[in-house]
């Protein structure tokens, strides 16, 4: 499973699944993820609306194997329901 969190510098929920993601990459060897800076990258809410697929207003934005999940929230839910973690 691969992981990829679009986010930005001092954003809370971008730092919830950060570490999300570490700690499952640390318990799961089927699990590896690429934290984007959107910042750092130049890449813009318009872009990342070309590649959601609809309106983006928040980030984190996240994807697993390349399908969107939705926000920090969206992948706590998805990690505790596919991933067997309770936080």
């Amino acid at each position: 499973m691969f992981v990829v969190i679009f986010g930005r510098p001092g954003c809370p929920y971008c730092v919830r699944a950060k570490d999300l993601a570490d700690k499952l990459k640390e318990e799961r060897d089927d699990f590896n993820y690429r934290y984007v800076d959107i910042h750092a990258e130049g890449i813009s809410k318009a872009d990342l609306e070309k590649t959601v697929g609809k309106p983006v207003e928040t980030v984190p934005q996240i994807f697993v194997d390349q399908q969107h999940i939705g926000g920090c929230t969206d992948f706590e839910a998805y990690a505790k329901d596919n991933l067997g973690l309770f936080q």
